[in-house]
């Protein structure tokens, strides 16, 4: 044999040998029933995004997304795992399996739709530009040539980008650092959802306010497309749950606001498994 077949065979093996490896080690979607047998559920939320989902000072996962996560793990009979997730691989780690369902600040549209199946909506999120009071913001001409930071993958990069094309925008992997990046001046204005404000006047009082709005999303639980089990399970919890003071405590613990009119419907956006 020569050393040049040596080791082109060298290198196929190599390759068949890490190949079994990655599938050894890649994550397999579990039933709800496999779940319940295992006495988890594996549960994707927001690290960084607190009061919505974070980790706070001692590890633990924090937040309305977390308290949702708790209350859905009580409602299966199982104990709640956490996986704190970025904005851009929320849906990568549940259509990887990495995790049974998401409670992520999931912003419901119909683009999202195409990729993971929605529960019903079990929260609402203002989207809004935020930016110092005395900068001029009230439209997207306004922000011609501003540097508007987001977060990587957000409805509202997706929306500054389709309704302000004058604008230089500047995507960040999170909440955190889109903030961040208004707060050292890295960017002039930020597209964020309703808690942004609390975070700046935290921050630095009395210097941001909101400007321009760009639309209202509601937050649904997510699963995998056909995973009917998850989906069915997920919206007989909200079904129960949304009806309970325990829901509008939570809702006021954390948003500081009572729980919305949600709509029985959106667009393209099934809330249960089609098809």
């Amino acid at each position: 044999m020569t050393n040049r077949k040596f080791a082109n065979m060298r290198r196929i093996a190599a390759g068949t040998a890490l190949a079994l490896v990655v599938l050894a080690g890649a994550a397999q979607a579990r039933t709800v029933e496999e779940a319940k047998a295992s006495g988890k559920v594996i549960i994707g939320i927001q690290g960084d995004n607190c009061p919505w989902g974070c980790i706070n000072a001692t590890g633990e996962a924090d937040g309305f997304d977390a308290d949702m996560g708790r209350a859905f793990a009580d409602y299966l009979g199982v104990e709640a795992e956490f996986v704190p997730l970025q904005v851009a691989n929320r849906i990568p780690a549940l259509t990887t399996d990495k995790v049974d369902v998401l409670f992520a600040t999931m912003g419901m549209t119909a683009e999202r739709a195409k990729s993971l199946q929605y529960s019903r909506p079990y929260a609402a999120n203002q989207l809004s530009v935020l930016a110092p009071k005395e900068m001029a913001a009230a439209t997207a001409a306004d922000l011609a040539g501003k540097r508007v930071g987001v977060p990587r993958s957000s409805a509202q990069d997706n929306a500054l980008t389709a309704e302000a094309p004058g604008a230089s925008i500047m995507r960040f992997d999170d909440d955190a650092a889109t903030i961040q990046a208004l707060l050292s001046g890295q960017v002039d204005a930020v597209g964020g959802n309703q808690i942004y404000i609390q975070r700046l006047e935290e921050a630095r009082p009395g210097i941001y306010e909101n400007k321009m709005p760009l639309t209202v999303l509601y937050n649904g639980a997510g699963s995998r497309l056909g995973e009917a089990d998850w989906n069915e399970a997920l919206n007989a919890f909200l079904d129960a749950h949304m009806a309970s003071d325990a829901y509008k405590a939570t809702y006021d613990k954390w948003m500081k606001l009572a729980p919305p009119d949600f709509p029985a419907q959106m667009d393209a956006i099934p809330y249960t498994v089609t098809q």
